[in-house]
């Protein structure tokens, strides 16, 4: 595999090996997907991700939460959310009423099998 592209290893909590990101659950991989994909589209630059990223993190700083990088991924998603909300892709309605309905579907979903919006 090629090097990690540079601007996924600027920020020292990034959950990165040798060959870039690393994700400890599907969802983590999913959100930095979208990530690169809105950019890729033009939805964000990279500089002004940045700076909503920087800013989430700034503020778990400020609330004392550990820099472990354990909880990368879920101010990675915070910036995201936060993104597309100002830029009017989407509500913060909208999304908590997804967040709500994937939740249910977690809920009841039995152990072991794929968590499945919308299946019943």
């Amino acid at each position: 595999m090629s090097r990690p592209d540079p601007r996924f290893t600027a920020s020292p909590r990034l959950p990165i090996d040798a060959e870039g990101p690393v994700f400890a659950e599907p969802w983590q991989a999913q959100a930095f997907a979208l990530t690169v994909q809105l950019h890729a589209q033009g939805a964000f630059s990279w500089s002004d991700w940045a700076k909503v990223l920087s800013e989430e993190l700034a503020a778990a700083d400020a609330r004392g939460e550990p820099d472990d990088g354990m909880r990368y991924y879920e101010h990675w998603l915070a910036a995201l959310e936060r993104l597309v909300t100002e830029r009017g892709m989407t509500g913060r309605d909208a999304l908590a009423e997804r967040k709500e309905a994937w939740a249910e579907a977690y809920r009841h979903t039995p152990h072991g099998k794929p968590v499945v919006l919308g299946a019943g």
